[in-house]
This record gives C-alpha cells, sequence and structure tokens, in this order.
C-alpha cells in the first residue's frame, strides 16, 4: 500500500491542500477561498485533493494547520471562562493576573482571579508552603469552563503546579493548564501563556471534532496531526491539552515548506497571501524563533514562536490613488479584482500591469499597462517588501530569499539585500507542503545546577525531550536533538542553568 499524506493550511483569504507520497513528491494540490466558518473551506480543499489521487486508503496521515485559536482570540468568541490561580502570595501580590490584559478579553475570559500561597525561588525552595484550602475555597466560589494554573518559578520546580492539577481534577472535573508545559521564566508572560491556553479549550475541541469527523465523512482511516507554532506536529490529544501551541503554525508551515521546496536550509522566506506578507528566517531548515514576547490579541506571552515579521501587503490588498491597503479584498479576490472582471484595483492588478503576471491574468496586462494609481502602488509595495527584508537579515546580505505563496508573483526579480530570489514550484501551496514535511517534537526549558551535576542533568533533560517527541508521535528509533540552548544564571546564590532542550524526528508509520 502506498503511503500518502495530506498537508493542509487554513489561511486568512485561502485554504491550501497537497499530497505527498511517501518520498515526500507532490502528487496532488489545490487552493479553495477559505470561509467565514473556516471548516467549509477546509472540506472544499479536501475534496479537491482526493479527487486527484486514486485509493483513499493510501491516505495514511492527515496534517492541519489552522488559524481557529488566533482567530478566536483576535475576534474574542467561543473562549471559554477560566478560574486564574496564581501559586505565589504573598511574594507576588503587587502584580495581580491579568493586570495587563485588554479589559474586553479580561471580560470575556476571567472568571476569577486568585493568588495563594506556594510557587518556589529560582533555585526550587519554596517561597511557603501550597495551601491546598485556600485553592478550594477559590474554585468554589467561581463558576468556570477550566482551571489556569500558575507557580512562581514552577519550570524550576513544577511540584505545586501538579499537586493543584491533581486536586481541581479530582475534586472539580475541571480541565486543567499549568503553566510548566506552555512557557518558560518570566511569570506575567507565562501566566498569560497559561490562561489564553485553559481559554482555547472549546475552540481545540471544535477544530479536533470538525477534523475527525471530515476525515470519517470521506471514509480516510488517516491519523489526524496539527501543526504547531514551532513547525512540528502534535496529536490531536496533545492539540486538545496545548491548543495556545497552534497559534504561528501558518507561518512556520510555510517556512518549513519553503526550506522543503527550494532545498534551501538558511534563507530569508517572504510568504505572499491575499490580505498580508509574512517574512521569517530559516536556520538550518526551521524558522528562527523570536527573542521577544509574543503579543496576541494585545496579551504578552512568552512562549516559542517563529521571528515573523507581517506587513499589510497581499494579492487582495485595495490599491488608491496615492497608497495601497491595509484593506484587502481577501477571499473575494476572484470576482473583486479586475483582472477578474470586479471592479476593485487591487496589488493583483497592479502585479499584473507592470508584467508580474499571475496564471490566467496575462491577457489583462495590456489593459491595465500606463495606469499611474496601478504604477505607483508596485513602487509602493517593493519599498515596503525591501524594509521588511532589511530589518529580518540583520545587516547579512549573503543569504537568497525564498518566494511562496499565492501572491509571490507580487515580488520583483530582485530585491536588495539577499543574494538572489528563488521562486521553487509549488510555492502557492508551500503552507500545506510545511503541514505535510513536519515532524513530531518536544521540547524541555528547565533550570539546572551548574555544579558536577550539570551534565547528568542535561542527559535527563534530552532524555524527557525525546520522550515528549515519542508521544507526539515520532518514531523513537528516528528522533534526535536538534537544538540544545544553555543560559548561565549569574545572579544566584548557587551557579545555575537555564537549559532549552528540543527533540524531533518523523513520524512513525
Amino acid at each position: 500500500m502506498a503511503d500518502l499524506r495530506i498537508g493542509i493550511d487554513v489561511g486568512g483569504t485561502n485554504t491550501d491542500a497537497v499530497v505527498l507520497d511517501a518520498d515526500g513528491r507532490v502528487l496532488a494540490k489545490a487552493k479553495r477561498p477559505t470561509t467565514p466558518e473556516v471548516t467549509g473551506g477546509l472540506r472544499a480543499a479536501l475534496d479537491a485533493v482526493l479527487g486527484q489521487v486514486g485509493d483513499r486508503s493510501d491516505v495514511t496521515r492527515v496534517m492541519l494547520g489552522t488559524t481557529h485559536a488566533t482567530n478566536a482570540i483576535l475576534e474574542r468568541r467561543a473562549l471559554g471562562r477560566v478560574a486564574v490561580l496564581r501559586l505565589g502570595a504573598p511574594a507576588t501580590t503587587a502584580v495581580p493576573p491579568l493586570s495587563d490584559w485588554p479589559d474586553d478579553l479580561r471580560k470575556v475570559v476571567s472568571a476569577g482571579e486568585a493568588i495563594v500561597p506556594g510557587g518556589h525561588y529560582v533555585d526550587g525552595r519554596e517561597i511557603g508552603p501550597l495551601d491546598l484550602d485556600a485553592v478550594r475555597r477559590f474554585l468554589d466560589g467561581v463558576e468556570a469552563d477550566a482551571v489556569a494554573v500558575t507557580g512562581v518559578f514552577s519550570p524550576a520546580d513544577d511540584a505545586h503546579e501538579r499537586r493543584v492539577a491533581e486536586l481541581v481534577a479530582a475534586e472539580y472535573g475541571l480541565p486543567v493548564s499549568v503553566s510548566h508545559e506552555i512557557g518558560s521564566l518570566g511569570l506575567l508572560e507565562r501566566e498569560n501563556a497559561t490562561v489564553l491556553n485553559a481559554t482555547l479549550y472549546g475552540v481545540a475541541a471544535h477544530v479536533t471534532d470538525a477534523l475527525v469527523t471530515a476525515l470519517a465523512e470521506r471514509g480516510l482511516s488517516a491519523r489526524p496531526y496539527l501543526a504547531q507554532n514551532d513547525g512540528t506536529l502534535m496529536t490531536l490529544e496533545q492539540a486538545a491539552r496545548l491548543p495556545v501551541s497552534t497559534i504561528g503554525s501558518g507561518p512556520a508551515n510555510s517556512l518549513r515548506g519553503a526550506a522543503y521546496l527550494s532545498g534551501v536550509s538558511d534563507a530569508i522566506v517572504v510568504d505572499v497571501g491575499g490580505t498580508s506578507t509574512d517574512l521569517g528566517v530559516l536556520v538550518g531548515g526551521f524558522p528562527r524563533e523570536s527573542a521577544a514576547a509574543t503579543e496576541i490579541g494585545g496579551v504578552l506571552t512568552n512562549f516559542r514562536m517563529p521571528d515573523i515579521l507581517a506587513i499589510a501587503l497581499g494579492g487582495g490588498t485595495v490599491v488608491r490613488p496615492g497608497g495601497l491597503g491595509p484593506d484587502s479584498v481577501g477571499y473575494r479576490i476572484a470576482t473583486e479584482a479586475l483582472v477578474f472582471g470586479g471592479t476593485t484595483a487591487t496589488m493583483t492588478d497592479a502585479a499584473v500591469a507592470a508584467g508580474r503576471v499571475p496564471p490566467g491574468a496575462g491577457d489583462w496586462r495590456e489593459r491595465l499597462r500606463g495606469d499611474d494609481v496601478l504604477t505607483g502602488a508596485v513602487a509602493i509595495a517593493d519599498e515596503l517588501v525591501a524594509d521588511a527584508v532589511d530589518r529580518m537579515t540583520l545587516g547579512r546580505s549573503d543569504r537568497p530569499l525564498v518566494a511562496v505563496g499565492g501572491g509571490a508573483f507580487l515580488l520583483p526579480a530582485e530585491i536588495p539585500g539577499v543574494s538572489r530570489v528563488i521562486r521553487p514550484e509549488h510555492a502557492e501551496v508551500a503552507n500545506a507542503v510545511g503541514a505535510a514535511i513536519a515532524l513530531a517534537s518536544g521540547r524541555v526549558d528547565t533550570i539546572l545546577p551548574a555544579g558536577e551535576s550539570r551534565t547528568q542533568a542535561i542527559e535527563s533533560a534530552e532524555e524527557e525531550a525525546r520522550a515528549r517527541a515519542v508521544a507526539a508521535g515520532a518514531d523513537p528509533s528516528t528522533v534526535e536533538i536538534v537544538d540544545l540552548l544553555e543560559v548561565p544564571l549569574s545572579y544566584l546564590s548557587e551557579p545555575a542553568v537555564r537549559v532549552h532542550v528540543k527533540a524531533a524526528g518523523p513520524l512513525a508509520r
């Protein structure tokens, strides 16, 4: 039996799908408009590629990258009510939980907040004994869909978080989001990410149910996976527990797909969609991760995300005299752009006028050529791209640029600050390819002693990362450590290092 994989990526304008064979060759691809409820576009794209393959039973795995979680936060919809519990009194009472959240999001999400005795110092000593009775009193007084538990320095010692999670599961039957599984050092940002994770449990259930149902309706027994924000995969069971990890999966998929299709492991990647353009950096075939806190829907978090720069430029960006955008016709481009018989001037029309012709629009070039508004829009767009590339290259000009996405034809043949522009085959569905070829991964972010036991402690962290990768679906025999970062913490009374370990490997067959 053939071993076929389907990759699907839900974007703001289009939902893309591809079928890859066991050797990684693209056998089928499709691009369908993303529908307002998202799942309609997913089904349409899935049907389109299934119609191009023979025996559906040959499909063994389906990988989905989706914007569900991001959209839910940005639009403040379908979010669960969360009981927010911090283990850190009396040390952290000066800044209460969710203090920096936008008021509208906090009202939607928070069922109540409390700080109870517990938590640890950075060296693992207890700030104070954990007060489980205080936890019970708080939870007895709130009505919540889930609980978010954040202990001070829980990446160094997660014992208090685990005890509270066991209590909540046993006595209240609520799902629990614990911060040591989600963020790294930095109490407030880690707490924010933990609360966002808890509020997304309902969204995650909707996504996984929709995917499972769509596969069952089509008679597919393939095992489903969801893409996460570092360009790797997780099982539906993991996605149900850590839905916040799917945020940022779209750009990560594009970067991984660009690396795969171009054969280049170190490059600038520019993914041009219908609404926006995302720029990222490939380092060793994986997305360069952001060193800064990531803002999602007005909330600062500190889980690892790709270092992405987004600009308001896409194939559907509206062109006006003297400027362009930031608004876009989005998935309506097929009916509203001039080249498709519509009445709205877009960047697609401007690119056609400049001779950067997308498929099927060649006969429009002469009709649009000489339009001063469209010509001016191309110049503005080229300047926007050049400036964005300059910001991402950090002064290096020796790397190539890989152009992907359905709107990649907008980009000029030469761009300042890069050695060359690469336009690989199947570039328009690079995000779906990135989902289809993604590895399963596991990571550990913790604090370890810097003395003689350091080496043994790092080996233990590596084994834990490997185990998490296997739990995510990786083949145990192929899992490798792909990232090991040590940061000395010299301000402690006892020397220690912060260690981040990431393991990854191909999916088990």
